[in-house]
């Protein structure tokens, strides 16, 4: 199955209130494998760039002056992702953003029927824990050292990594496959036991042990199921 695993950089929080959309990034996944397969793109938001914004990403406007629109670059991206589903850490909100910059060029939305929030995963796989990414990157192994600031393509990587961890683990298939199907093998070639074999032994006392065990009792003085 493909899958699209992807982030997005803003310059806010809300594009309802004029925040754009900066940068995006996308990677391919095929049966929960990344292909090599990418899509990276700047876009010139054609706005300032708060500073609060700009310290989590690092993205000027300056530098994003002279980087295409997103009306530019949209036809690009809608071919890469197709009809795939699309995987991101805290969806809506990327999700709000794509969908927001669709809509401007004209062009229909992305079904949220094709959103998987890796963050809605993680709390009902982790409940009362850490739910970032780099949280996740901790917890699951995934090296994050090249990670000095937000940035679209580097952090869908990252969230591929952990995706499979999320959902499984890259050895789901393979390595649990092969042990049952050893254990399968073990099952069928079990040869059942032949020849001749020992009578039942009754287990019923006899009547001389019933008379010994009588016997017993009554020289017992004082016992506790008669007190």
């Amino acid at each position: 199955m493909r899958e699209i695993v992807f982030d997005t950089e803003t310059t806010g929080l809300d594009p309802g209130s004029g925040d754009r959309l900066v940068e995006i990034g996308c990677v391919e996944m095929v049966n929960r494998v990344t292909t090599g397969q990418s899509f990276h793109a700047y876009c010139n938001p054609q706005r300032d760039m708060p500073l609060q914004a700009e310290q989590v990403h690092g993205l000027s406007a300056a530098f994003l002056s002279d980087k295409p629109l997103f009306a530019d670059i949209s036809q690009d991206l809608l071919a890469f992702i197709g009809d795939a589903p699309l995987v991101a850490h805290n969806a809506q909100f990327d999700f709000g953003f794509l969908n927001h910059e669709l809509a401007a060029c004209e062009l229909d939305p992305i079904g949220l029927d094709r959103m998987i929030d890796t963050l809605a995963i993680a709390r009902r796989r982790h409940p009362g824990a850490k739910h970032s990414l780099d949280a996740l990157c901790s917890r699951y192994g995934v090296d994050r050292s090249q990670r000095v600031k937000h940035g679209a393509l580097l952090d869908a990587e990252l969230l591929a990594q952990v995706y499979v961890e999320l959902t499984g683990g890259r050895q789901i298939g393979l390595e649990l496959a092969t042990q049952l199907e050893e254990e399968v093998v073990t099952i069928r070639s079990f040869t059942p036991r032949t020849g001749s074999f020992r009578a039942p032994r009754p287990h019923n006392a006899s009547e001389q042990e019933i008379a010994r065990h009588k016997e017993f009792l009554e020289s017992l003085e004082s016992p506790l199921w008669l007190n």
